[in-house]
């Protein structure tokens, strides 16, 4: 399908959603920011709402919040923060192979409520794409809550989200994605609010130094971090190595290394097999 006939199709969903209120989970993130700048167009046409709701857990990195709250402000959304979280249920603490389903749960289960408290019929998520094609057990959840998704229903690919957001002037466009603290840790690993933190701080720093635009995940393999990051943040991180080492061991990590294969969204799902349900 050509982008055009694409971007018309995605343009003539959104304003099908919006012929209702929509309550849209939204991260702060270039997908949602997109979903959220064109439902606001189309909800304003119509006069529906549209609610912005940031689910505010700990297994998101507070700058996901402070994100979310400056795209909303940049584009007069109706901004609604739900605090969650997941870590009570034992499920998750576990970091279960389907841990990402047992979240998308529980989060769009306070989504729904939150919507029916309102009278929103629409939910709405920023799943693109490209995440049909990758180990994703949370869709499922998406599909038993009805949550739409306008990005995947048209064939929309990240990249073109970023071109689209970037046109429609979205701060957001070539924000990287920072998705669940979790993934930095391979399946069945115990997961902990201290561990998780220092994990985050330890991102934090390379991300001064490396810029914020960087890819840079931290993963944690017991007593190893390996980073994971860009060609060009490798270089700089070597350069930087004693720091590095001294900065990430002080945070409770006693081998440090740096990932050669570099950056590469969800590698701790390697080995699950392409043959597992999506």
């Amino acid at each position: 399908m050509e982008w055009n006939e694409k971007r018309q199709r995605l343009l003539t969903y959104m304003k099908k959603c919006a012929e209702t209120d929509v309550a849209l989970a939204f991260s702060g993130g270039v997908d949602s920011s997109l979903l959220l700048k064109m439902a606001c167009d189309c909800a304003a046409e119509q006069g529906t709402r549209v609610y912005a709701v940031t689910f505010q857990t700990r297994l998101h990195p507070p700058c996901d919040l402070e994100a979310a709250k400056k795209i909303a402000g940049e584009l007069n959304a109706e901004h609604i923060v739900l605090q969650v979280d997941e870590l009570e249920m034992e499920e998750i603490r576990n970091n279960p192979e389907n841990r990402c389903y047992l979240c998308k749960k529980n989060l769009f289960g306070h989504l729904k409520e939150f919507a029916d408290g309102r009278g929103v019929p629409c939910l709405m998520d920023g799943t693109n794409e490209d995440d049909l094609h990758v180990y994703r057990p949370g869709r499922r959840a998406l599909e038993e809550f009805g949550v739409e998704s306008p990005l995947a229903r048209c064939g929309v690919t990240k990249e073109e989200v970023r071109a689209l957001a970037a046109e429609y002037g979205i701060s957001a466009a070539g924000r990287p994605s920072t998705p669940c603290m979790a993934t930095r840790l391979p399946y069945g690993s115990r997961l902990s609010y201290e561990l998780l933190d220092r994990i985050a701080s330890g991102e934090e720093w390379l991300r001064e130094i490396l810029g914020e635009s960087a890819n840079i995940r931290l993963r944690v393999h017991g007593d190893v971090a390996r980073i994971e990051t860009d060609e060009s943040g490798m270089e700089l991180l070597l350069r930087r190595r004693s720091e590095t080492v001294r900065k990430l061991q002080n945070l409770g990590f006693p081998y440090i290394t740096l990932d050669l294969e570099g950056f590469r969204s969800g590698s701790m799902d390697r080995g699950i097999g392409e043959e597992k349900e999506q």
